[in-house]
């Protein structure tokens, strides 16, 4: 396809001013763009729905089909889904090839930096304050952190091949780490990196690991696919099984122990989120707006809510002790696989088989930080279409850094603010679970091959 010299100066022209990073504003990069493409149906003389382009406020009011542009959320902008709908019959403009991509993401970049009007125009979007400040280890912290003893003895099944390691969890205070098993949970020290002992997990493979807020207890939760399902508590130090909750008639994928180890909450293929009382195993509540399978829930660490995401990209926000509804995070377009929180509880971070990240600012549902193909896999040679490119886990550390692994066969590391740190490479397999260390030192992740690594973080 040609271009004739006039549209290869406007190309020329913004990429220029995207290699610049200029304050974007609708009087200089965008209306051009409207104009070549969206006026004659969109503008002073024609307002098809009832939508006018033409002017910076006529634009903001949208049309009869609501709001055109939410600023600082292109992916949630019904002006941005229109000129981006995969469908040729639903994408704007229509009967015309579409808008070129180079001026789309400009389009897309204006939205999400705030759609600013002019040069001179403040961001639309208001700044919010991240900064991290760590959360208080009054009452968390133990005296002497819980360590495996003497723990009774473990037989576990000889397998063809190791499991997947799908889940681990390392302890808030000691230097152990929990790793999934067939019928049984290693406990592994993370300094020697030999085991400290075994865990017996008969209801089958577990799925979810999570140490409780003061390291003592670990809760196990998995089971056996179609056939059942349950969530059970362990003393770290003395191997005692404290408590086993729920009756599922499948695995359960999802799972957490709330911070004051009174609720655990757990889901799975049933679509349902079921929280249950630690003291008797009642049930308190069902959460039952998800359309798909549950596959990740997490308690916020000051026990006020809970947050739960599905396979269809779904992620809500609920009140922890009542499931009262409090928000619904629209940004995922595919399954949510793995969520976590900072430990100031202002931020949710979430993942998905979309591969993207977001943390989230959980006081009003905003997508505080995005990272869109945040684990990009390599093509390989001879390949075609679209390549797999999910971020399969997601975990913070104490000091507000998120380690995530995703499809790429990477580990990666990211700062408070979302930057990449480090990325350490798994080629021989896909890594699938991944933790930080008490002292955040050291970096874990387990894979499909069934092995644990350990990554030193600042060594070369």
């Amino acid at each position: 396809m040609k271009f004739s010299s006039p549209l290869l100066l406007l190309l020329g022209s913004l990429s220029t001013a995207l290699a610049a990073d200029p304050a974007l504003n609708y009087e200089e990069h965008i209306k051009p763009i409207f104009r070549q493409h969206c006026l004659t149906c969109h503008g002073d003389d024609k307002q098809k729905a009832d939508l006018n382009l033409q002017g910076y406020a006529t634009t903001l009011k949208g049309g009869s089909g609501g709001e055109a542009v939410v600023a600082g959320r292109a992916s949630q902008s019904l002006l941005y889904k229109v000129i981006t709908d995969p469908d040729d019959d639903a994408r704007m403009p229509p009967e015309k090839p579409p808008i070129p991509a180079e001026q789309i993401a400009m389009i897309q970049k204006w939205i999400d930096s705030g759609a600013r009007e002019s040069s001179g125009s403040k961001s639309l979007v208001a700044e919010r304050d991240l900064s991290f400040q760590p959360a208080t280890d009054a009452g968390a912290k133990p005296a002497i952190p819980a360590m495996p003893g003497q723990l009774p003895c473990v037989k576990v099944p000889e397998t063809i091949r190791p499991l997947p390691v799908l889940t681990l969890d390392s302890s808030p205070w000691a230097p152990l780490v929990a790793v999934a098993g067939l019928d049984h949970v290693r406990l592994v020290n993370v300094e020697t990196q030999r085991d400290a002992g075994l865990l017996a997990f008969p209801e089958g493979v577990p799925h979810m690991l999570r140490f409780s807020r003061d390291g003592a207890v670990l809760m196990a939760a998995g089971g056996k696919p179609v056939e059942s399902g349950k969530v059970v508590l362990f003393d770290v130090q003395s191997g005692k099984r404290l408590a086993a909750i729920g009756d599922e008639v499948d695995s359960v994928l999802a799972a957490d122990l709330s911070p004051d180890q009174k609720r655990v909450a757990l889901g799975g293929s049933g679509k349902v989120v079921k929280v249950y009382s630690t003291q008797d195993g009642k049930l308190k509540y069902r959460i039952e707006k998800h359309t798909d399978w549950i596959l990740a829930v997490a308690f916020s660490p000051d026990g006020k809510l809970l947050a739960t995401a599905d396979r269809a990209g779904g992620l809500h926000l609920w009140e922890a002790e009542t499931g009262r509804a409090l928000l619904s995070l629209l940004e995922h377009k595919a399954a949510v696989r793995a969520l976590d929180w900072r430990s100031d509880s202002k931020l949710l971070a979430s993942a998905g088989e979309d591969g993207l990240i977001v943390w989230w600012d959980v006081k009003d549902g905003w997508p505080a930080i995005s990272k869109a193909n945040a684990h990009p896999p390599a093509r390989p040679a001879g390949s075609y279409g679209k390549i797999p490119n999910g971020v399969i886990a997601v975990r913070f550390d104490r000091n507000g850094q998120l380690c995530t692994a995703g499809r790429d066969h990477r580990v990666r590391l990211w700062d408070s603010k979302g930057a990449e740190v480090k990325s350490f490479p798994i080629p021989e397999a896909q890594p699938l679970s991944v933790a930080m260390s008490f002292d955040s030192k050291t970096l874990i992740g387990g894979d499909t091959a069934g092995a644990v690594h350990f990554w030193k973080i600042g060594a070369e």
